[in-house]
């Protein structure tokens, strides 16, 4: 049985808090089906991730090879998607109460967060049943781990007969009932699978958790864009009384082009590795010279694939969800073009900035003997520069940066995993120079994670949006927080927060500090730009307060975490 030490470590007071925060914060309508069902879903974590992965640590590092020094983070991971889509569900609950948003965006809300805690629950019991082999295959006696797979089975199975009673509860027919909850389990099957493929493909490079939330992640943003397909084949092909209210909430341009663009690239890969084995096939030599002209091939090959795949393919599955009047990156030309000279300049100040800072810290990575994690707290700081600026004045153009961004490094991470010859090893041993423990080799997230921070509470906050600090969570929480808290505690800290980890009550101290600091001067600035405050600082502090302790505590990749945890607050 774990230690009661182990039981209320800090990671988990603090995610256990923060579930009864974004209960406590649910309207009485939601607050049965929805708040029960986020505390079966964070009970059935916990329970897996004490009295399995910590009493069998061994065994579940050798079975799913996890990153070495980080904990399991199920509890964490499990409950972050399901929370914030609970918060942005209160959030769009006041803003129904006063005829703000429409009543298919709070269903379609509402269908998100099934689809979501529906994920989690599908690997909840994946891990279970696998744990639970791989004990019986070791005719292990039986122990109170085996006390705690029961019950964490038992609060799965109950979270299970919530959601069909929840969705039943407002079908209008046996086929559209059939088809929703189709629709949500798929979630839970695709996100197991996904996650399966991902610990085969890079072991060792991230936590279950992080896995389970990257997963759960891709799947929903997926799932979106599938069920915004089928929905169209539907009202060309068959009867149209299948698509019922929730599924007809309107997108932006900018948002079908984002989710389009990242999508496609995210499949990309799988398409080219079947052309590439053909082109091997075909091309089977042994010669040195033979070998440099396939790989001149594969370039070539590459090239022709990845412009087929953005400029065409891409292109028409936008046109096919949305009517677009044009080619959709036509249309991006005549967006950017609309505002020249607030836009251009902006693109050429993040440009200088970019590049200044890049050689700058490059050139010190290479030569002196800064430790690499205040190295990079330098990138937060660049990102604080570049985007504060924009969130504020210009947010749509902000929105497609940010995708346009991501798309540029997963295209370039395509061409360091693959090796594509000439770029793949300069790319690798640049980017090389930017990495710490949590990268690998076969996967550098760190630059993924840091961009996804600051750029998901900016996309999640588009639309109705009644807390203005919302969209800064990710800025505030990395880009000042982070930072602040990782300079001060290593040349000032002293007091540390475990006798294990490096974490210390100073640096926690400055981090939340600053983005208290930050938040009282921000609010002038956009109550300047018309925006309301009407969030009490009681309420503010604590966010920070409960933000901070988690970024003390937690043993997970923060960039990820952190950002969504402080938006959810923020919401609620």
């Amino acid at each position: 049985m774990a230690s009661s030490s182990s039981l209320l470590s800090g990671e988990r007071t603090v995610v256990m808090l923060f579930i009864a925060g974004v209960i406590y914060s649910l309207p009485f309508s939601l607050l049965f089906p929805h708040g029960l069902s986020l505390s079966l879903l964070s009970l059935s974590s916990f329970f897996l991730e004490i009295l399995l992965f910590d009493n069998n640590s061994s065994s579940s590092s050798s079975l799913f090879q996890s990153r070495p020094g980080a904990s399991s983070g199920i509890l964490l991971a499990s409950i972050t998607l399901p929370a914030l889509l609970l918060s942005k569900f209160t959030q769009f609950s006041r803003a129904f109460s006063s005829n703000q948003v429409f009543l298919q965006e709070i269903e379609y809300l509402k269908l998100q967060y099934w689809a979501t805690s529906t994920t989690s629950f599908c690997v909840l019991v994946f891990l279970s049943f696998v744990l639970k082999r791989r004990r019986s295959r070791s005719h292990a006696p039986f122990s109170r781990a085996d006390w705690g797979f029961g019950f964490s089975l038992c609060f799965l199975l109950l979270q299970g007969v919530l959601c069909f009673v929840e969705l039943s509860a407002t079908f209008q027919t046996g086929l559209q009932l059939a088809l929703k909850l189709s629709w949500v389990f798929c979630h839970g099957f695709a996100a197991v699978k996904l996650m399966q493929h991902f610990l085969r493909t890079f072991p060792s490079c991230a936590s279950i958790g992080e896995v389970l939330l990257v997963t759960a992640g891709i799947v929903l943003y997926f799932g979106d864009m599938l069920l915004l397909t089928v929905t169209k084949l539907c009202r060309l092909l068959m009867s149209s009384e299948l698509v019922t209210a929730e599924y007809e909430v309107s997108r932006s341009e900018i948002g079908i082009i984002i989710q389009g663009l990242l999508l496609g690239l995210l499949l990309f890969p799988i398409a080219y590795k079947y052309v590439l084995r053909i082109w091997e096939w075909s091309t089977n030599t042994a010669s040195a010279e033979s070998r440099r002209y396939n790989e001149i091939g594969r370039f070539l090959l590459f090239i022709a694939s990845f412009v087929l795949v953005t400029t065409v393919i891409v292109p028409s599955w936008m046109q096919f969800v949305h009517e677009f009047h044009m080619h959709p990156f036509l249309w991006l030309l005549s967006f950017v073009f609309s505002e020249p000279s607030k836009r251009l300049s902006l693109c050429i100040y993040w440009v200088i900035v970019i590049c200044v800072s890049v050689l700058r810290f490059y050139n010190i990575s290479k030569n002196s003997k800064i430790e690499r994690i205040l190295l990079r707290k330098y990138y937060h700081l660049m990102a604080v520069m570049m985007f504060l600026p924009a969130v504020i004045f210009q947010p749509m153009f902000l929105d497609l940066a940010f995708g346009a961004a991501l798309a540029v490094f997963l295209t370039l991470e395509i061409i360091r995993v693959w090796r594509i010859w000439p770029l793949g090893q300069p790319i690798h041993q640049f980017m090389n120079a930017f990495t710490d423990h949590r990268d690998s080799d076969l996967l550098i997230v760190s630059h993924f994670s840091l961009l996804l921070g600051c750029a998901l509470p900016i996309w999640m906050s588009s639309g109705y949006n009644d807390r203005p600090l919302a969209p800064f969570a990710g800025i505030l929480s990395l880009g000042i927080g982070d930072t602040m808290a990782s300079i001060v505690g290593h040349k000032y800290g002293v007091l540390r927060w475990s006798k294990t980890g490096k974490k210390t009550i100073e640096g926690t101290a400055a981090g939340i500090t600053s983005v208290l600091a930050s938040c009282l001067l921000l609010i002038p600035i956009l109550a300047s730009t018309g925006y309301i405050f009407t969030q009490h600082w009681l309420s503010l502090s604590l966010a920070v307060t409960a933000t901070g302790l988690l970024e003390a505590y937690t043993a997970q990749l923060d960039n990820a975490f952190i950002p969504l945890f402080f938006y959810s607050l923020l919401c609620l």
